[in-house]
C-alpha cells in the first residue's frame, strides 16, 4: 500500500487547480479567434461593398440574406418552394389576364355602341 505524503498534492488537486487557468486560457484564445474572424469578415464586407448596400437598403439586404440562407439550407427543392412558385406564377399572370379581359370588354362595348349608332342613323 502506497502512502502519499501530506506535502505532495494529489492528481485530483493538481487538476482542480489547473482547471481555472486552462479555462481562462481557452477563453482568451476563443475571444482572440472571434476578434480575428470579425475583422476578416468586416474586411471582406468592405472590399465587396456590402456595408454601403446595407446602409442604403437594409430591408433588401435582410431579404437577400434570408433568400441565400433558404437556398443554402436546402430549401430550394422542397414542397414549400414549389407552392410559393406556383402562387407567384398565378399572381404574375393576373395583369395579363386582366388586360385581355379589359380588351374583350372594350371591344364588346365598342361593338354595342357602333350597332346602336347604326340603328339611330337613317
Amino acid at each position: 500500500m502506497g502512502v502519499t505524503s501530506m506535502s505532495e498534492p494529489s492528481t485530483k488537486q493538481v487538476l482542480e487547480g489547473a482547471a481555472p487557468i486552462a479555462a481562462k486560457e481557452i477563453g482568451e484564445q476563443v475571444t482572440e479567434v472571434l476578434q480575428n474572424a470579425n475583422s476578416a469578415l468586416n474586411g471582406v464586407a468592405d472590399a465587396v461593398g456590402i456595408t454601403e448596400k446595407v446602409e442604403q437598403s437594409p430591408y433588401g439586404m435582410v431579404a437577400a440574406a434570408l433568400g441565400v440562407g433558404y437556398v443554402l439550407g436546402g430549401g430550394l427543392f422542397t414542397p414549400t418552394t414549389f407552392r410559393v412558385l406556383r402562387i407567384g406564377m398565378k399572381l404574375a399572370s393576373i395583369p395579363a389576364v386582366r388586360d385581355r379581359l379589359l380588351d374583350v370588354a372594350e371591344s364588346a362595348v365598342d361593338g354595342i355602341l357602333s350597332s346602336q349608332k347604326k340603328e339611330e342613323s337613317p
